[in-house]
């Protein structure tokens, strides 16, 4: 079965470079949502408490209770809970949903700024607030999320302005004790003065930021991963290889089969099109269990930067990670 390695080292200094923007540990809020972007939910937990990380955003209420011993503060942003919690939060996403709350349930309003996808209409602020009251809910936190931070555009600029409307709206009700954070991994690393509460930081704390708006320099790949030969065997130049027969062998050589296909994550559109770090070329389509190299190696590196695959498949890293499934083993180190 192939595996996963994650690099202590790498995730470390990852976070030592945002520590360096926020000023402050307390101030990160490490995101785990989606299996910690592919590289485990509960090994990512592990190593972000070992550094001194007290907070972590999740999806939904499995993920939340699968790292509550973890940290000190937890945000859920895509579920209503069943009953209130002293550690959770939760997302109010849509004005409508206030009412199905339980009382006494902390939670975080988002409002949207620009993104036009989550979160109530500026508009709706200060009846969102009353409904809160009402609905006898402990609002901490307002936030908003950019939609173009990693872009050079005048967008990241629009939305500060705009949260800075909220901020004001928010402080005018006399709710002076909120917290406020918009910063994702691309807009945290815009600031030259951070002053949020807190940062949500997901891709740059796993070394795959991109970004045309902000220094991505010194972050490092945290997950690598190695696929286990299957088996060897001698072809043929001329002779068709896999499915379809879509690759013709250049030269007589050895090509091994190893144990990782789209059916464990491995991009289909990535057949015959991706060459590994130790330049093996990847020949044939993809099979659901397996995929085949011009290699004998026993154990092949596949990728150690998500970044790589995801030009070749024309898409991004989030989706190379994220569709690495959960029971693939992950290994510390």
């Amino acid at each position: 079965m192939a595996y996963i390695t994650l690099n202590k080292n790498n995730f470390f200094n990852n976070l030592d470079i945002i520590t360096n923007k926020t000023k402050s540990k307390d101030k990160i809020a490490i995101v785990l949502k989606d299996n910690a972007y592919g590289h485990g939910l509960v090994e990512v937990a592990t190593m972000a408490k070992e550094y001194g990380i007290t907070k972590a955003i999740v999806r939904c209420q499995v993920e939340a209770d699968m790292v509550k011993d973890y940290f000190e503060y937890i945000l859920v942003l895509a579920e209503i809970p069943l009953q209130s919690s002293d550690k959770i939060r939760y997302t109010i996403n849509d004005i409508k949903t206030i009412k199905k709350f339980p009382k006494g349930t902390k939670v975080e309003l988002k409002v949207d700024t620009l993104m036009h996808r989550n979160g109530i209409d500026m508009s709706e602020i200060e009846k969102a607030i009353e409904l809160i009251k009402e609905q006898g809910l402990i609002l901490e936190a307002v936030f908003t999320h950019h939609r173009s931070a990693d872009e050079l555009t005048s967008e990241w600029f629009t939305q500060n302005k705009n949260f800075k409307k909220v901020k004001k709206i928010v402080l005018a009700s006399g709710l002076n004790k909120i917290r406020f954070h918009s910063a994702n991994s691309a807009s945290l690393m815009r600031y030259d003065n951070f002053n949020e509460d807190m940062a949500r930081v997901g891709i740059a704390a796993y070394g795959c930021l991109l970004s045309d708006a902000c220094d991505v320099d010194g972050f490092k790949p945290v997950l690598s991963l190695t696929a286990i030969k299957k088996s060897s065997r001698k072809v043929k130049k001329g002779n068709r290889i896999g499915y379809g027969a879509t690759y013709e062998m250049k030269k007589d050589c050895v090509i091994s089969s190893y144990d990782f296909g789209y059916g464990d994550g491995f991009l289909r559109s990535l057949s015959n099109n991706f060459i590994t770090p130790n330049e093996k070329e990847l020949i044939g389509r993809i099979s659901m269990d397996n995929s085949s190299f011009i290699s004998e190696e026993d154990e092949l590196l596949i990728f150690d930067d998500a970044n790589i695959p995801a030009k070749k498949a024309e898409t991004i890293s989030y989706e190379v990670l994220t569709s690495l499934k959960p029971y693939i083993k992950r290994i510390i180190k």
